[in-house]
C-alpha cells in the first residue's frame, strides 16, 4: 500500500482565475494542506494537462501529493502522485492496471459494500462522504456520522471524510476514526486559505 499522509487534504474547484488559482493552492500547503487533488470536470484535455503542470510545480515545491481526480491519462501525462476515482468512473482494479503499484489510488466510496469492493480492487484509501450538505457536488450522497464510523471500521485502508466540510462542524468528526478531512469550498473560497488550512488542521490534530 502506498502511503499517503491524508491529514488534510485539498479538492480543487474551478480554475476562472487562474493566477487566484494556484495562489490559493500554495497558501492552502504553507498552512498545512497535505494533499491535493485537482477537479476539473469540465476542462478540455489540453487546459486540464497544462493547469495540472503547473500545479504540480507547486505542489513538488513543497513535497506534497497530487491527485488527478477521474482523468488517468492527465495524471500519467503529468506523473502526477496518484488518481481518484468515482464509482461512475474507470473501475477501481482497471485504474490500478493502468496507473501501476506506485502511485497512489483513492476512491470514492458511500457503503461498506463500495468500500471493501475498493479495497479488494487495489485502492490506497477511500474518500466517503457526504458527510455534511454540500454544494460542490449535487450528485454526493449523502452519510450519517454513523456510516462513516462503520465504513472506517469494515476496511483496512484509510478513510477521508468529504462534503460540507467547515471550520464550524469539522470537530464532529473527531472520533470517527478517519485519517482525514477533505475539502473544497472551506479552503478554496477562504478569504484566507493558509489561516483556513492552519485552523483546519489544528481542529483535526487535537
Amino acid at each position: 500500500m502506498n502511503n499517503v499522509d491524508l491529514s488534510l487534504y485539498l479538492v480543487t474547484d474551478n480554475s476562472d482565475d487562474e493566477e487566484k488559482f494556484l495562489k490559493t493552492i500554495e497558501e492552502a500547503i504553507l498552512g498545512g494542506v497535505t494533499v491535493v487533488q485537482i477537479r476539473e470536470k469540465t476542462a478540455d484535455t489540453l487546459d486540464f494537462y497544462n493547469l495540472a503542470v503547473k500545479v504540480k510545480e507547486i505542489t513538488t515545491k513543497y513535497d506534497v501529493d497530487l491527485i488527478i481526480n477521474d482523468r488517468v491519462d492527465v495524471a500519467l501525462a503529468i506523473d502526477a502522485d496518484g488518481v481518484h476515482v468515482g464509482q461512475s468512473d474507470m473501475p477501481c482494479d482497471i485504474t490500478r492496471k493502468l496507473i501501476g503499484e506506485d502511485k497512489i489510488l483513492g476512491v470514492s466510496a458511500a457503503t461498506i459494500e463500495e468500500a471493501k469492493k475498493a479495497e479488494n480492487d487495489g485502492a490506497d484509501y477511500i474518500g466517503t462522504g457526504a458527510v455534511f450538505p454540500t454544494s460542490t457536488k449535487d450528485d454526493a450522497p449523502s452519510i450519517t456520522k454513523q456510516d462513516l464510523i462503520d465504513i472506517v471500521k469494515s476496511i483496512n485502508i484509510p478513510v477521508v471524510a468529504i462534503g460540507g466540510i467547515t471550520l464550524e462542524n469539522a470537530s464532529e468528526l473527531k472520533d470517527t476514526g478517519i485519517a482525514g478531512l477533505s475539502l473544497v469550498s472551506a479552503i478554496m473560497g477562504a478569504d484566507n486559505p493558509k489561516k483556513a488550512s492552519e485552523k483546519l488542521l489544528n481542529i483535526f490534530n487535537s
